[in-house]
């Protein structure tokens, strides 16, 4: 599996293929190809940084260049959080969903920030605040 996520790759139009000096071939992806698993992190606030393990094994520390995002389903506005593992082709690159058990440690961790004029929860890691959702009026 290791072998196989070294050589994917991800097209501008979002599909994803796997890659190798020999051959190429697409393969099919129902939501993103890595989970992360577990995440550490060390200091607080705007000092903090979060780092996530795949379950690949590959170690991605948000930031700038590995930002969170939180997705929420249309119909039931349910939290579906990801990171971004590696950059693909123009906008899309390649993701780890955040799962379950992680988030619930994410929200154990997160902050309120103001967000141009909406008041976000969510994580500071090197620097950078990732929104989680949005804070109710009246909540502080």
């Amino acid at each position: 599996m290791c072998l196989f996520a070294s050589v994917l790759k991800r097209e501008a139009d979002g599909s994803f293929w796997l890659e190798t000096p020999a051959e190429r071939g697409r393969i099919e992806v129902e939501d993103a190809p890595f989970v992360a698993v577990e995440l550490d992190w060390v200091g607080d606030g705007r000092h903090q940084t979060l780092s996530f393990r795949t379950n690949v094994d590959q170690v991605v520390t948000a930031g700038p260049d590995h930002p969170i995002r939180v997705a929420h389903d249309l119909l039931t506005c349910e939290p579906t959080p990801y990171i971004l593992v590696r950059p693909g082709v123009a906008e899309q690159g390649i993701e780890a969903r955040i799962n379950r058990a992680v988030y619930y440690e994410l929200v154990a961790l997160a902050v309120p920030e103001w967000v141009g004029c909406r008041r976000m929860l969510g994580v500071w890691s090197r620097g950078r605040f990732f929104p989680l959702g949005e804070l109710p009026p009246g909540d502080e």
